[in-house]
């Protein structure tokens, strides 16, 4: 008896997982992926910048069994490093002593993922763009990208799993009722290679290296070869800029102005630099997420956000745990669940592209402002004497608690926490007896947010 059928368009990170979900679910799985297979080649064809993984996603990986050989192939970073100008570090932790996420590059994981998913039965077809979709023939057309020959395949449930600038969401917002918007930041990245130093690694290894400058900054993740993955954040037009940087002159006075400690440690930078083009960093607006109970859109195709939180590979891996949960509820008519997988998972994918958007202007321009630090250990304070109160990165990375509660709650304790900054003396008095009777005073007022 032939299996129902799933077809997806767009394999990588998100697109692989649900793919192995489904095919453990007793589905037929094809995957057609624009680009090359990932594992004949070490180079990453879209977008590089090293990976966050934390909690929401290893539940994820746990569920299919690859969290381990995955987190073999990380390092964990139990912290930010903070550097400022005159190459000066402080070491700001993530959480609880043993809380951390895990660096791993895109690469890595994209290929890890696709051996996983053809290990458990999944076909994949490389090199297959999306020429058309027909929702109402229920038809798709593939172009392979080798010799241009065109593919007609009809399909039973086709999931768009392509990426941010997802062709199957631009055919879905020609139907009346599907919007779909992207937002541009005003800043672009470009990526950076940071060698290691006489076979070991340059700076400290378990932490998220930041160079904040405000306007822009410089961030670094470590790699399992002793290597750092960095990447320069620029606003694209302005004083301090992609558009002003046009000679080697002036990226390497650019370095040695804002960035001197990171210069010594990126050789060729000028050659690096100028190889390519700066990216784009968007977030996609796009409602609703499914077509009938015919088609759905995943990933970054549906809810894209900005690096910034290190949760848009999380948010999707959670994302595509709950969809499998609901699709083996009615695993006779998967697509019973699309809709209502898209109410119940947008309002929390809307909470965490804010919170993306936010943390940009955190590490850019807070952490190394000392108000903003002593926050942050008042915070620690209170979780430490308080176990139920979650400082927001807590909830948002070390937790399961939805986004959008997640935020709610992290508007109230920003709230709490400015009348805690407005104590007399807060500054000297805040880890004395006399200091935590004082914001007890405050947390009485606060108490249904941690209980």
């Amino acid at each position: 008896m032939n299996k129902p059928q799933f077809t997806l368009v767009g394999g990588g990170l998100v697109g692989s997982l649900l793919a192995i979900y489904l095919e453990r679910a007793g589905f037929d799985v094809k995957v057609y992926e624009k680009r090359g297979d990932p594992r004949s080649t070490m180079v990453y064809e879209g977008r590089s910048i090293n990976l966050a993984l934390s909690h929401r996603g290893i539940r994820a990986l746990e569920e299919i069994g690859c969290d381990k050989k995955i987190l073999q192939a990380s390092v964990p970073m139990y912290g930010r490093m903070i550097h400022d100008v005159n190459g000066n570090t402080q070491f700001q932790p993530y959480g609880e002593e043993n809380q951390c996420i895990y660096s791993i590059s895109r690469s890595a994981l994209n290929r890890l993922l696709t051996e996983q998913a053809e290990s458990n039965g999944v076909e994949f077809y490389f090199n297959k763009y999306c020429k058309a979709l027909d929702v109402k023939e229920k038809k798709i057309w593939l172009e392979n990208t080798a010799d241009n020959s065109i593919q007609t395949l009809s399909y039973n449930w086709l999931i768009g799993a392509d990426g941010a600038f997802s062709r199957v969401r631009e055919f879905l917002s020609t139907n009346e009722g599907f919007t779909s918007h992207i937002q541009k930041l005003g800043h672009g990245y470009k990526e950076l290679h940071i060698p290691p130093v006489n076979g070991d690694y340059g700076m400290e290894k378990n932490a998220l290296h930041i160079w904040p400058r405000e306007q822009f900054m410089l961030i670094a993740l470590p790699n399992t070869d002793a290597s750092f993955t960095a990447t320069l954040f620029l606003p694209l037009r302005g004083e301090y800029s992609f558009e002003q940087i046009k000679t080697e002159d002036d990226i390497k006075f650019f370095f040695q102005t804002h960035f001197p400690d990171a210069l010594s440690l990126i050789p060729e930078l000028e050659k690096k630099y100028f190889s390519a083009e700066a990216s784009f960093l968007v977030t996609v607006h796009a409602f609703p997420w499914a077509y009938k109970d015919e088609v759905l859109l995943v990933g970054d195709a549906a809810h894209a956000i900005v690096p910034f939180y290190g949760q848009g590979m999380n948010a999707g891996f959670e994302g595509m745990r709950i969809l499998n949960s609901l699709i083996r509820q009615t695993l006779h008519n998967p697509g019973d669940t699309f809709k209502l997988y898209e109410t119940l998972r947008k309002k929390d994918t809307d909470a965490i592209a804010e919170l993306a958007l936010n943390n940009f202007i955190e590490m850019r321009d807070l952490v190394a402002d000392e108000n903003f630090l002593l926050r942050k250990k008042i915070e620690a304070l209170i979780h430490q004497k308080i176990p139920s109160y979650l400082p927001l990165y807590s909830m948002v990375t070390f937790s399961d608690i939805p986004y959008s509660e997640a935020l709610e709650k992290g508007k109230i304790h920003d709230q709490m926490m400015g009348e805690i900054m407005q104590i007399k003396d807060i500054q000297k008095i805040w880890d004395t007896d006399h200091g935590w009777h004082e914001i007890q005073k405050i947390l009485r007022l606060y108490q249904n947010v941690y209980q």
